[in-house]
């Protein structure tokens, strides 16, 4: 028996895969000609431009928008976990949804230092 013209050899699911993901993209990338995100494209692409990148497309800028949104959330999330954990050995009075968590140097300093980013507060003299 030949196996040529035979499409189900190991390599079929990966090109198949790639294909998906390729039309995946696509779709991805023609969703954010509609998407508005939180950082606004000027003040994207004028960092952008700071950094010496010029990008013509719309959706390049919206799409490192996006990336930074993301990297922003996921640092505030890190810190509060770390607020949650710290907070967790003291006795609170109020009942888990009515605890509101305010966002200190104490708790965004190791959540930024996950990400290798050093935060020292200033030193302060009287």
């Amino acid at each position: 028996m030949s196996t040529l013209g035979n499409n189900s050899g190991p390599g079929t699911n990966q090109s198949d895969s790639m294909k998906n993901l390729g039309v995946s993209l696509s779709d991805f990338i023609t969703q954010l000609e509609d998407y508005a995100p939180t950082i606004p494209d000027t003040v994207t692409s004028h960092y952008l431009n700071s950094a010496g990148f010029e990008a013509s497309d719309p959706r390049i800028i919206r799409l490192v928008s996006l990336a930074a949104q993301k990297f922003i959330s996921d640092i505030a999330n890190d810190a509060l976990q770390h607020c949650k954990m710290r907070g967790s050995g003291q006795s609170s009075k109020k009942a888990g949804k009515d605890k509101r968590y305010t966002l200190t140097m104490e708790d965004l300093t190791p959540a930024l230092m996950d990400y290798g980013i050093n935060v020292k507060k200033p030193y302060y003299f009287v």
